[in-house]
């Protein structure tokens, strides 16, 4: 039976700290899709809401819009997301972007670190199950994961391309989306040097961000004007984020090697770029 003319026509399932966002930001760019902005995690952590719930995201698409899509990063680790999406969306096309497990863990903790919920260096969070955070480590183990999707949906039905590639290729990482997810593709020049989400960008100081917290829905049509990104950038600064130490990255490498090693066999993915251990992930 064909899905009611709301659900989505394709969903980008992960991975965490892959520049997903880079991505949606793009396809949004093309008047043939829509994508709702926010995360609707509804096969992940949202699912008792009910299905009314999720359709409210996709209640201003327009009328032109060909495609219908959403992104929800958690997914792709969620162990009852696979199952409920294919119960769902049983002809949902994915989207998978997959980055250098030991560069994703850092960069999930440099996150909660800058949101003030990690307060300590990165030894205290990625290093096995005493982790306050389970999930800096066991998101990056992609092969685990996948084997639930690959399961459930057709091997086609499902695109992964790597995280390090869009930098390099962002025109090609594009088109093969769009491909996939049967649109013709739109892609800005421009969007190559374009970072979503960026670690490096400055942010107000955390006392001020939580104070002005429940302002953000009131301003949030003022950004990108002149006078308040002025002001913005009066307050902001960049954050200085406590090192991955080589030691702690070695150890990374070596958890992930045999997840790295399965991944490649089950994808037909050249991950030999995962496998430096003097690889910089910052």
């Amino acid at each position: 039976m064909k899905a009611p003319s709301w659900h989505p026509d394709f969903i980008v399932i992960g991975a965490v700290k892959a520049a997903t966002t880079w991505i949606q930001a793009r396809l949004q760019e093309n008047p043939q899709i829509f994508m709702p902005d926010p995360e609707p995690h509804y096969f992940s952590s949202g699912f008792d809401h009910g299905e009314q719930w999720y359709r409210s995201f996709f209640r201003d698409r327009p009328e032109t819009a060909e495609v219908i899509g959403e992104k929800s990063a958690d997914y792709l680790a969620h162990p009852l997301a696979a199952h409920r999406i294919a119960q769902t969306l049983p002809e949902a096309r994915l989207v998978l972007q997959l980055r250098n497990p030991v560069a994703r863990a850092y960069s999930d903790y440099k996150m909660f670190f800058r949101r003030g919920q990690a307060k300590g260096p990165p030894e205290d969070y990625l290093q096995g199950a005493e982790s306050p955070y389970p999930r800096f480590l066991e998101d990056g183990l992609y092969a685990r994961h996948l084997s639930r999707w690959f399961d459930l949906f057709p091997r086609e039905q499902i695109l992964i391309y790597l995280y390090e590639d869009v930098a390099v290729h962002p025109q090609r990482i594009i088109e093969a989306v769009s491909a996939h997810i049967g649109v013709a593709p739109v892609f800005r020049k421009e969007a190559a040097a374009e970072r979503e989400n960026n670690s490096q960008a400055a942010i107000l100081p955390l006392p001020l961000r939580k104070a002005l917290a429940p302002l953000k829905d009131s301003v949030r049509p003022l950004r990108g004007k002149q006078v308040f990104e002025n002001v913005r950038s009066l307050l902001a600064r960049e954050i200085t984020y406590p090192p991955l130490s080589p030691a702690l990255r070695e150890r990374l490498t070596d958890y992930y090697a045999r997840d790295i090693e399965t991944l490649e066999a089950i994808c037909g993915l050249d991950l030999s770029r995962w496998k430096a251990t003097a690889r910089n992930t910052a």
